[in-house]
């Protein structure tokens, strides 16, 4: 039998490309945040009990690291107390939870990728909500696969890659942050692979449930990123800064490189480096 499936957040990057894959791998009830409000413990238990679900994924969170700063019981709201429902919920239905978190857990005063069980310290409002929840989840001792992350983009919503983009055919100049180094990652790559797992089985998924890095090979700045993004045609040329020449609400990782490689072992495959990502998104806007 096709599991029922439900995914939150489904108007978002990855959120998006999931209800576009999943439905090969069963019936998918996709919610966005107008259909599902996860600041409303009560309407999630709701819609979890009414559609009940074998696969939740939830691919909803506050993202706005800065704004997050402001709002700090909303990020706690939407990336930690609501994640922990869907666990509860889904371990009395007996059902799989996949669910994302992000590279901001760590400090980032690491020099080599950072491995799942290396000593987390959000530096910001969002980074620590977001560690709550893994936290949440894992307290819930269901089963449940935590999936981290970073630098997450694609061709729709407020992203890295749309808003240099946009500013590239607006500007002569963009003055880019060049000393803080992560792994950029395709909305539609990490669906990809997160429709490979579920291809696979609950029971699969629920054998090996825990706390991946799932994220490609290499690193890079933003502001090398940004130059990949443009490409090498000037206007507008793209000037190295340094963080504290831009400064921000919130605080970001000097070094927020994951290692996937624990994926890689459990899984037998994994992302492509994030230059071939970069080069599938751009040619698929093509």
């Amino acid at each position: 039998m096709r599991p029922t499936i439900m995914v939150t957040g489904a108007s978002g990057q990855v959120g998006y490309e999931l209800a576009r894959l999943l439905p090969t791998h069963g019936e998918v009830a996709a919610l966005d945040r107008d259909q599902l409000d996860l600041t409303d413990a009560d309407a999630i238990r709701d819609k979890v009990r009414t559609i009940r679900p074998q696969l939740i994924v939830n691919a909803a969170a506050y993202t706005a690291v800065d704004q997050a700063e402001r709002e700090p019981e909303r990020a706690e709201t939407v990336n930690a107390r609501a994640p922990a429902i869907l666990a509860e919920e889904a371990k009395r239905l007996g059902a799989v939870l996949i669910h994302y978190s992000t590279d901001y857990v760590f400090d980032g005063i690491a020099s080599t990728p950072y491995v799942e069980d290396a000593r987390t310290g959000p530096l910001n409002v969002y980074g620590k909500s977001k560690l709550h929840g893994e936290h949440a989840i894992a307290a819930v001792d269901g089963a449940s696969i935590t999936l981290r992350t970073s630098w997450v983009y694609g061709l729709r919503g407020r992203n890295f890659l749309v808003t240099i983009r946009r500013l590239a055919a607006e500007r002569d100049e963009l003055r880019i942050v060049a000393d803080q180094f992560g792994v950029p990652n395709w909305a539609c790559a990490l669906a990809e692979a997160t429709a490979t797992l579920v291809g696979r089985g609950l029971p699969y998924l629920a054998e090996r449930r825990g706390l991946y890095h799932l994220s490609g090979a290499g690193s890079t700045s933003w502001f090398e990123f940004a130059r990949e993004i443009v490409g090498l045609k000037e206007p507008p040329r793209v000037v190295a800064i340094t963080t504290a020449e831009y400064p921000t609400p919130a605080r970001r990782p000097a070094y927020a490189v994951l290692s996937a490689a624990k994926f890689a072992r459990t899984f037998d495959f994994g992302l492509p480096d994030w230059h071939s990502m970069l080069r599938d998104c751009m040619a698929a806007a093509a």
